[in-house]
């Protein structure tokens, strides 16, 4: 829960004063701001234009119509991008955990009417502000837990998002679907009466296997975003199981279910080998990494590299390189071809990690090579890459 003087911060801070002295020191050092005598509220001024600077990539919109930002509501939210990218539309959707209200904004886009909830007063009345300034008029807040909304509804909606609170009073990270607040599990029974089907968001640690389980048929998403893992989404109620791929910025991959259980022999060095294909997390997470690289090349690790003869004639979601040389860790060797070099060490399938592996062959971090190690048999080997 947040504060109780935010209340109070956002009474100030939608002052047209303060607006004004936010708008004028937008780009100024924050903690050089909280020390001018000239500014009025400085040290209020100073938090809300370090949050502003924060979320002009991670929240574009909200940056530009200088919206109020409360530190701790800020840490949880979701990127604007990754909200807006969620495959949900309809005439109306119940929105069960508002938070800083990204994921509502994006769903007002999408639907006629979007009733989000969100049991901290203080907060609600900042997203209330946030919206109208943003000009959002199709969300109506309600500061109610999800818990009592849910059971005394007698609408019915489209569809019911929520993306449940990950962390314990405590602070520590929880994984398990019963264990996040709302209970999203002990809530689908009377969830499946008010809407037609429920998105879950879930942590990236969530396992694909464990969703089907518990909530077949479904759709099961798993998103990346710069090389990382950023969310497991389910879609109750799908017309079939499906498990689909989302990279951000390069595309979406469906697969079955079935193909987390791909496997594949491991083999031997290959002459033929040209290109090594490094697949994108989201192909690791969801354990279908083989599935959907084993007819372009060797792989027979979800969690290691393709080998190939030829690139692949699709679109994947790999980084490709080209093998330069494939040999032996011999960090002796090594140490005479890279010590003193910038060296970008990309690693799967061994126990090697790249700081061990940097101090034995003398290298510091950089770009001026590329290595790749991992476990080929019961040895470990090296490549000498060039990117593609």
């Amino acid at each position: 829960m947040m504060s109780q003087n935010t209340d109070y911060n956002l009474s100030i801070l939608s002052t047209p004063e303060v607006r004004s002295a936010v708008e004028q020191n937008i780009e100024s050092d924050p903690a050089q701001i909280a020390l001018r005598r000239g500014v009025p509220h400085a040290a209020v001024v100073a938090t809300q234009v370090k949050y502003l600077q924060r979320a002009r990539r991670k929240l574009p919109t909200l940056y530009k119509h200088r919206c109020v930002i409360p530190p701790r509501a800020f840490e949880q939210c979701s990127s604007e991008e990754s909200a807006e990218r969620k495959p949900l539309s309809g005439r109306s959707c119940l929105d069960l955990t508002c938070g800083l209200g990204i994921d509502t904004m994006a769903l007002s886009r999408h639907f006629e009417r979007v009733v989000s909830l969100e049991r901290d007063e203080a907060l609600a009345d900042v997203v209330r502000y946030n919206m109208e300034l943003m000009g959002i008029r199709n969300v109506e807040v309600v500061s109610r837990s999800s818990e009592e909304y849910v059971e005394e509804c007698d609408e019915h909606f489209d569809w019911v998002f929520v993306d449940p609170d990950r962390r314990s009073e405590s602070g520590n990270k929880m994984v398990c679907m019963e264990d996040c607040s709302p209970n999203v599990l002990g809530m689908m029974p009377r969830l499946r009466t008010i809407a037609e089907r429920v998105a879950i968001k879930l942590s990236p640690m969530f396992d694909c296997a464990e969703a089907f389980r518990l909530l077949d048929p479904a759709e099961v998403e798993v998103v990346s975003l710069g090389g990382e893992c950023k969310e497991l989404n389910i879609y109750t109620n799908a017309a079939k199981s499906l498990l689909r791929i989302a990279v951000i910025g390069s595309g979406e991959w469906e697969f079955e279910p079935s193909d987390m259980l791909a496997t594949s022999e491991p083999c031997a060095v290959s002459p033929e080998w040209r290109y090594l294909l490094i697949p994108d997390v989201a192909l690791q997470k969801a354990r279908v990494a083989i599935a959907a690289l084993r007819k372009w090349g060797d792989i027979w690790s979800n969690n290691g590299f393709a080998f190939a003869s030829e690139l692949p004639c699709e679109a994947l979601p790999v980084r490709a390189y080209k093998i330069v040389s494939i040999e032996p860790y011999r960090p002796k060797e090594l140490k005479r071809k890279y010590k003193g070099m910038g060296v970008d060490i990309i690693k799967r399938d061994t126990p090697l990690s790249v700081e061990a592996v940097r101090k034995a062959i003398g290298a510091r971090a950089g770009s001026e090579a590329t290595l790749a190690l991992t476990t080929i048999g019961k040895e470990s080997v090296v490549l000498s890459l060039e990117r593609v």
